[in-house]
């Protein structure tokens, strides 16, 4: 299949691109980096890209930011950060891309954890994941030409610990390996419209 994997470059890129490398003709992209830029909170990007790539099994998406910070601090600008790139830039990818994938093809989008198991100062990203297990769902029973749509939420992965781990306290992690199954049972199986959970 050709693939292209979007934020391959960070821990979760790096894990779904060692899954499925060996498997499948893969293409990568970023904002600066990947065989082709894209900014996938810009819908003209987004639709560039795909111009440039041509027809394509999947799509995966493992980019994404959100804002940490204190409930009470938070104010419209901090809360759309997550809502923006995290949810609205996957859903751009999706939208974009479905005239680009070819019948039966997959999207597989990246939530994580926080939205079942929060954790201080994460209430951006709970936000941000729930609404894309909510777009995933909700859009599956619409995907035209037996196009299939999930999301893998996983927990913090082991080689992310270093610098996210004190964030996290009392999460157990996940390893890179497993996260990578989770992407390959999205893109190589049958399943649609569902959240993935890794941990």
């Amino acid at each position: 299949m050709k693939i292209i994997i979007v934020g391959a470059e960070g821990d979760i890129g790096q894990a779904v691109v060692a899954e499925l490398g060996d498997r499948h003709d893969i293409l990568t992209a970023g904002r600066h980096s990947g065989d082709v830029t894209v900014d996938m909170t810009d819908r003209t990007s987004v639709d560039a890209m795909y111009k440039r790539i041509g027809r394509i099994d999947a799509v995966i998406s493992t980019a994404g930011e959100v804002h940490f910070g204190n409930l009470a601090d938070f104010t419209d600008e901090t809360f759309m950060v997550g809502l923006r790139s995290k949810v609205w830039g996957q859903v751009n990818l999706v939208l974009g891309g479905m005239t680009y994938l070819k019948d039966r093809g997959s999207f597989t989008v990246t939530s994580g954890v926080l939205d079942r198991d929060p954790i201080p100062m994460g209430v951006g990203a709970a936000t941000a994941n729930g609404a894309l297990g909510g777009f995933v769902v909700g859009s599956a029973i619409e995907m035209p030409r037996g196009l299939r749509i999930n999301v893998v939420s996983p927990g913090l992965l082991n080689v992310s610990k270093p610098r996210y781990g004190d964030w996290f306290p009392g999460h157990e992690t996940v390893s890179s390996e497993r996260v990578g199954r989770a992407y390959a049972k999205s893109v190589e199986g049958a399943i649609t419209g569902k959240v993935i959970i890794v941990e």
